[in-house]
């Protein structure tokens, strides 16, 4: 990665960082995550003034970075908040929806392209991927770019994730036994990660996305089913392995693992992780692409880890996140 300096940009002698939402799910993982470090200073509002405008503004004007860990309403809100301080503003890495495909926002996906490492170390807003959207972009951006996957082709996006990404409500009752063992959701065809797929991944045609959610707390399967023989130039398995290899080659959370017809994939061999593994299955003209990986490690809490190692310029980690 390129060397980022700090220089003249902190505003402190280390990294000062305020999780906004750190008490919902993906706030906890990343102070989980931050915790202990001597390179960084983990900030918190008083509960008592949690929701008091000036309490938020004066936070945010003494901090280098702030992740928004909010629903979409409020990460616009905490971001206005913080646009009306101008040069004393902080860079914001906003975990929420709200910005994943906004003008003047960078995507969090440091493995996307060649170079977007460095589109984020420069940016001062970024937005964390989602879940189903990191595995998906994972698998179909390189495949595009390489002309194997035309833009407009129609694709199906099917996946299963543990219930810890499905909000309050669906952990407590998943943790109350009242989940069912297995339920696809998302059925009215307009998931909210549909929007960040299409314009990350470089698709001109939506393809329809088919969640569901198992009864486990975390792990996720994104698959992607493939008519070769339907598809420009007949590409083969191999072609689409070896096309995902070149473009992982230089590092990163993203490895592209050799498939096996005696596979038997489940989601929560990485659980714990910030990893995610790509492979391809194939035989004949079909063919299947899978991605799995933690829905909250590379698919939320472990990308914002990374993604803020690279906007402070956090050498040590950046460059263990880019190995």
């Amino acid at each position: 990665m390129a060397d980022i300096s700090t220089a003249g940009r902190l505003k402190g002698a280390v990294a000062s960082i305020f999780i906004d939402g750190e008490a919902g799910t993906t706030g906890l993982g990343i102070r989980e995550r931050l915790a202990g470090r001597s390179d960084l200073d983990l900030r918190s509002i008083d509960p008592s003034r949690r929701k008091d405008p000036e309490a938020r503004r004066e936070m945010l004007a003494g901090v280098d970075l702030a992740i928004l860990c909010l629903p979409d309403e409020a990460a616009r809100e905490t971001v206005a908040l913080a646009d009306e301080l101008g040069p004393d503003a902080p860079r914001i890495l906003d975990a929420s929806t709200a910005h994943r495909t906004a003008s003047g926002w960078t995507y969090g996906f440091a493995e996307l392209v060649p170079g977007h490492l460095d589109a984020i170390a420069a940016s001062t807003r970024v937005a964390n991927p989602g879940c189903y959207s990191t595995g998906a972009i994972a698998l179909l951006r390189p495949l595009v770019d390489a002309g194997l996957v035309p833009a407009d082709h129609p694709l199906s996006v099917n996946a299963v994730s543990g219930y810890s990404g499905g909000g309050r409500a669906m952990i407590e009752a998943f943790e109350a036994g009242r989940g069912p063992a297995f339920e696809l959701y998302g059925l009215g065809f307009a998931h909210k990660h549909l929007p960040e797929i299409v314009a990350h991944a470089g698709l001109t045609s939506r393809p329809i996305l088919i969640p569901s959610v198992g009864d486990f707390r975390q792990g996720m399967l994104v698959s992607i089913p493939l008519h070769l023989d339907r598809m420009p130039g007949r590409p083969r398995p191999a072609d689409l392995e070896n096309a995902l290899r070149q473009h992982y080659s230089g590092g990163g959370q993203v490895r592209v693992v050799a498939a096996s017809a005696a596979d038997r994939l489940e989601p929560e061999a990485l659980n714990g992780t910030d990893v995610m593994e790509l492979r391809v299955y194939g035989r004949g003209d079909d063919a299947l692409l899978v991605a799995r990986l933690d829905n909250l490690g590379k698919g939320a809490s472990g990308a914002a880890v990374q993604n803020a190692a690279i906007m402070l310029g956090l050498r040590e980690e950046a460059r263990r996140e880019a190995a």
